[in-house]
């Protein structure tokens, strides 16, 4: 039986009404291409809407110098300027529930190729009821859902009776160094939510991943002498192939991590850019190959860097096709361990209630292939966290798409859950 009382109704009823609101905040959203390192314009737009719902704003650039010694780092992939998290505070003056952050990241990846869009990736379109766009569900919809949330309470003339920070946040899909510097910045909270575009479930764990980048060095020669040089694009290959059995090893079930039992080969490692050579007639003397691999919560990033290592060194020393070829390891990017988040604990267990009276029916797990920015709050803030957002499609593919109506589920729950967790109190005007 539905546990909605006669305010939580109004606020649903509100949040129904609002899907053009969400429309438009989706659209707005996508409209400002925030890669990284260009995430001025979303950030603009997002300090304008904390300003609009009365709250406090707290913008700020990530500081790497003072970072780089807090424990959850990640060493960045460049340097921008202008690169900055926009923070929204409400802090309440009768402290009766408890306190939550709504995180969301503003960058976005790379379009890939224009060309294969059905549409410009930053004009967002609406079709057959999904917004498409880059972005879209990667995780815009996402940040639009918690502002049409905290709105539709506000606008019903109530405010949260517990401090909640709303914020978004850079470098999450590279680093996480956005989440750690709110962190680091004194941001806490008795709880914190991600609407990640998880398809309305609770995330019950997310695996570690790891961005390494291997240089490659072979010995030149003009292609007509090509027995007496090594090519090094082609040795970078065969030594791909060989980091890539790690990864079937770390899959084998005897091995896996119990929160991932019921997931498929959950440790994707891949080679996502390669780079090398200098002539079509010479062997190349370079490759570099930037590559993301995945491990389970239960490993520290130092123990899976050496694994990593002693497995490629055994590897290639017993490869006669890669006798005299060089390699150096670097480590740029994600550092960042796994974690299992405590389904049983108070947050969670208020989440999965405002999930089932809202929807009318009990909320799904799901343990993640990838990693989030709650590895943040969880490991270095030990502050309950999980992600719970919207259905999507293709997030870092071509045609990213997100669900209009399921994002209005999602501000749906998130608005219960902030009349649950933080409790609500009347304006007197």
């Amino acid at each position: 039986m539905s546990q909605i009382n006669s305010l939580e109704q109004e606020i649903i009823s509100a949040i129904r009404e609002s899907e053009n609101e969400i429309i438009d905040l989706i659209r707005d959203l996508v409209s400002h291409p925030s890669l990284l390192g260009y995430e001025k314009s979303g950030q603009d737009f997002m300090e304008d809407q904390f300003l609009k719902l009365g709250l406090e704003v707290d913008r700020f650039e990530i500081d790497n110098d003072a970072l780089c010694k807090v424990k959850g780092y990640s060493p960045p992939v460049g340097e921008w300027k202008n690169h900055e998290n926009v923070v929204g505070k409400f802090r309440s003056k009768k402290q009766i529930g408890k306190s939550l952050i709504l995180n969301g990241h503003i960058d976005v990846v790379p379009v890939g190729s224009e060309e294969l869009w059905s549409s410009h990736p930053f004009s967002p379109v609406v079709r057959n009821g999904r917004i498409y766009g880059r972005g879209s569900g990667d995780m815009k919809a996402g940040i639009a859902a918690y502002l049409v949330a905290y709105r539709a309470i506000k606008n019903l003339g109530y405010v949260p009776a517990a401090d909640v920070i709303l914020q978004s946040v850079v470098e999450e899909e590279c680093t996480g160094n956005g989440a750690l510097a709110c962190l680091h910045r004194g941001y806490t909270a008795d709880a914190a939510i991600i609407p990640e575009p998880f398809n309305e479930t609770i995330m019950s764990a997310q695996v570690g991943v790891m961005w390494l980048q291997i240089e490659v060095t072979g010995k030149p020669a003009h292609v007509l002498n090509d027995t007496s040089g090594i090519n090094a694009i082609e040795s970078a290959f065969q030594i791909w192939q060989h980091l890539k059995t790690l990864a079937t090893d770390w899959n084998d079930p005897v091995r896996r991590h119990p929160a991932f039992a019921k997931t498929k080969n959950p440790i994707k490692f891949n080679l996502g850019k390669i780079q090398g050579g200098e002539w079509a007639s010479s062997l190349p003397t370079k490759c570099q190959m930037d590559i993301r691999c995945g491990f389970f919560p239960d490993e520290e990033p130092d123990s899976v860097r050496t694994a990593i290592e002693n497995h490629l060194a055994r590897s290639i020393k017993t490869d006669p096709r890669l006798e005299g070829v060089y390699y150096k390891i670097s480590y740029a990017g994600f550092q960042s361990p796994g974690c299992v988040v405590d389904t049983t604990s108070q947050p969670i267990q208020t989440l999965a209630s405002a999930h089932h009276d809202v929807l009318g029916k009990d909320v799904e797990l799901f343990a993640s292939a990838a990693t989030t920015d709650v590895r943040t709050f969880e490991i270095y803030g030990k502050i309950p966290a999980t992600c719970y957002g919207p259905e999507a499609t293709n997030i870092h593919a071509i045609d990213e798409s997100v669900s209009i109506e399921s994002s209005l589920k999602v501000a749906s729950v998130l608005a219960i859950f902030i009349a649950r967790w933080c409790q609500l109190e009347k304006v007197i005007t």
